[in-house]
């Protein structure tokens, strides 16, 4: 009962704001910021059931802001590619400095071995460069 009560919370912030990204140290609605923040360390140790996660995704929440963040830099360097014909996005490109340097830190993570083998197909899949 209390869950869905958040959710309803949540569904209004939605609303409102236009995302799901609650801050935790909102005074407004700190408890939500914590709910919101507790979802997602349960989606992270597999306690979240579908049904939550289902409507939970069905209002534009992320779970997983990093791999969220990741996703959106590849959709960025698809893109790039589309329009260049490759993706050397250099750091010192003044239009693309964020999507240069999230290039070069998933060269330098493959370097360290860091990177999952999913990301590592991703990025091969549009030929990126390793070097």
């Amino acid at each position: 009962h209390a869950w869905n009560e958040n959710f309803n919370q949540l569904r209004s912030f939605h609303a409102k704001n236009g995302h799901c990204n609650v801050p935790r140290n909102d005074e407004q609605n700190k408890s939500l910021g914590q709910w919101a923040n507790q979802q997602r360390e349960s989606y992270k140790k597999n306690t979240l059931s579908s049904d939550r996660i289902q409507q939970l995704n069905s209002i534009g929440f992320i779970l997983d802001p990093l791999e969220h963040a990741w996703n959106e830099n590849f959709d960025q360097l698809c893109v790039f590619k589309a329009q260049h014909g490759h993706c050397n996005v250099s750091r010192n490109d003044e239009g693309n400095k964020s999507l240069g340097l999230w290039v070069s830190t998933q060269r330098n993570s493959y370097k360290k071995n860091a990177l999952s083998s999913d990301r590592i197909q991703q990025l091969n899949s549009i030929g990126f460069v390793w070097d």
